[in-house]
């Protein structure tokens, strides 16, 4: 059971991640870009 929290957790923090960085992206193409370089 623990196992399955902390895969559903994990995935949870990721896709949230995700989501903050396509917000991110929308909002400032540039500053983005530098981040990935």
């Amino acid at each position: 059971m623990a196992k399955e929290m902390m895969e559903f957790t994990k995935n949870n923090i990721l896709s949230q991640a995700a989501q903050a960085m396509l917000a991110q992206a929308n909002q400032q193409p540039q500053g983005v870009l530098q981040l990935l370089r």
